[in-house]
């Protein structure tokens, strides 16, 4: 294992913040190349233990030389909001200083790469996607980062941009297990979601806001369509956020049987030398990110959840109940359309159009351009 802490510049005078970073098997180059991070809305506690678990693993594995390829693992991806917690609360999933989410507004790199590769790609996929890795090593290095903020985006992208395999670890507020990748990428990644356990896939193109997996696959399809099809060029990098649950679900036992869940699939991947055991069944289907239903609130109130996590509803069932303070009466919130209960809000007070519950439905519930990701 190779043990980096890189320093973020910009801090404010007096402080100092480094992100630690942790390489395992052979350096960039010597074979396929996975990228993990925990942490990056630093208030979501359950990937920083999944990553202590994977550090402890993979430092074993490193030891007896079953490393293939470069394993990079982040276990602490965000100091910036690890750090802010304001009167007892921590406040880790939007920068303080300028609003903006820790996984939002990640560059697109297709532009730049194009100009860079054009003409300059051939018949042979293979050397395509190793002469736009190394543009893309390159383009991530010379992003502008004239913040704190933006120094740590430059630096998380550049760490990851030329991997094969990346995953950023997220929870929710109270969620089961599920995950986001790109609509290109399934069904190539259906034995990440089988292998963890996913109740629930989403599938976008493009979800808008620029989050951090989409920052580093969908910059394929997208360097694809700006070059026209001049060559072959496959999308090079399956990235997905991988959500362990909900913030509550912070668990020694969970956390441990979550990395052994990832080390099984880097595993099957070529990652890890060894066979893993057969995949498990997979417990969903994809739908569309779009399909996601967001039930909210018609008005404040103290949300009576009526249905647990995971449950399958039928439109217009009822799945949770306002109840007035004040007047002590009752309101109903009903799903629009029948799917499947996959998170809800951890606050149980709540205002008008706050979401009660997000359902997963495979028909689509925002138009077209929408945004898909909640803030």
């Amino acid at each position: 294992m190779i043990a980096e802490d890189i320093p973020l510049p910009h801090g404010r005078p007096g402080t100092r913040r480094s992100v630690p970073v942790l390489r395992f098997g052979a350096p960039a180059g010597g074979g396929p190349k996975a990228y993990i991070q925990a942490g990056l809305h630093a208030d979501e506690s359950p990937g920083h233990l999944v990553a202590q678990h994977l550090r402890e693993r993979l430092t074993d594995l490193d030891a007896g030389g079953l490393v293939r390829g470069e394993i990079v693992l982040v276990p602490c991806a965000n100091p910036i909001g690890l750090d802010q917690v304001l009167l007892g609360q921590h406040a880790g999933r939007f920068e303080l200083a300028s609003g903006v989410n820790f996984n939002r507004a990640y560059a697109d790199l297709a532009a730049r790469v194009a100009d860079r590769v054009a003409g300059r790609l051939g018949p042979d996929a293979g050397r395509n996607v190793q002469l736009v890795r190394a543009e893309l090593r390159a383009a991530a290095r010379t992003l502008p980062a004239q913040t704190e903020a933006e120094a740590l985006r430059r630096l998380l992208l550049s760490l990851a941009a030329d991997a094969d395999i990346v995953l950023d670890l997220h929870c929710d507020a109270e969620a089961v297990m599920h995950m986001y990748t790109g609509a290109e990428l399934w069904p190539a990644a259906a034995d990440l979601a089988a292998e963890t356990g996913c109740r629930a896939v989403f599938l976008a193109s493009e979800s808008g806001g620029e989050p951090f997996d989409e920052a580093c696959s969908g910059l394929w399809w997208r360097l694809r369509a700006r070059l026209g099809g001049e060559a072959p060029l496959p999308a090079a990098c399956l990235a997905a956020t991988l959500e362990l649950r909900g913030q509550s679900d912070v668990d020694d036992a969970l956390a441990a049987e979550d990395a052994a869940a990832i080390l099984r699939f880097l595993t099957r991947r070529g990652l890890i030398a060894g066979e893993a055991p057969p995949l498990p069944p997979a417990l969903c289907e994809a739908t569309p990110l779009a399909g996601v239903l967001r039930v909210r609130a018609p008005s404040a109130g103290i949300v009576a959840h009526k249905v647990a996590l995971g449950t399958r509803v039928a439109a217009g069932e009822v799945v949770a109940e306002l109840v007035d303070p004040v007047a002590g009466t009752r309101t109903p919130v009903a799903s629009a359309l029948e799917g499947l209960v996959w998170a809800r809000a951890r606050d149980r007070y709540v205002g008008a159009g706050d979401i009660v519950a997000s359902i997963a439905t495979p028909e689509a519930c925002v138009p077209d351009g929408a945004k898909l990701l909640s803030s």
